[in-house]
């Protein structure tokens, strides 16, 4: 599993509690990338969104090897998409 250091980065500006919760999601996708309330986004290829709470996590998952490249973490606002 790859993460960017953006999500680390927007991770520090939110609550101790829901970093933790965005955490733990994040450590469980190399297990199933396809479980929880996931989403694939139209116009991306192998692109996914999961929603944990008010935020949201962006990942890739690569291939038949599953390599999960999770590239962004945000708070669900009316301009997140």
């Amino acid at each position: 599993m790859q993460i960017d250091l953006s999500v680390f980065k927007a991770l520090r500006r939110i609550p101790k509690r829901d970093t933790e919760a965005l955490l733990a999601a994040i450590r469980l996708l190399p297990v199933d990338p396809y479980f929880g309330d996931i989403k694939k986004m139209r116009g991306e290829q192998d692109v996914w969104r999961r929603r944990i709470g008010a935020y949201r996590i962006f990942y890739k998952v690569k291939g038949a090897e599953r390599i999960v490249l999770v590239f962004r973490a945000e708070r669900r606002t009316s301009q997140t998409y």
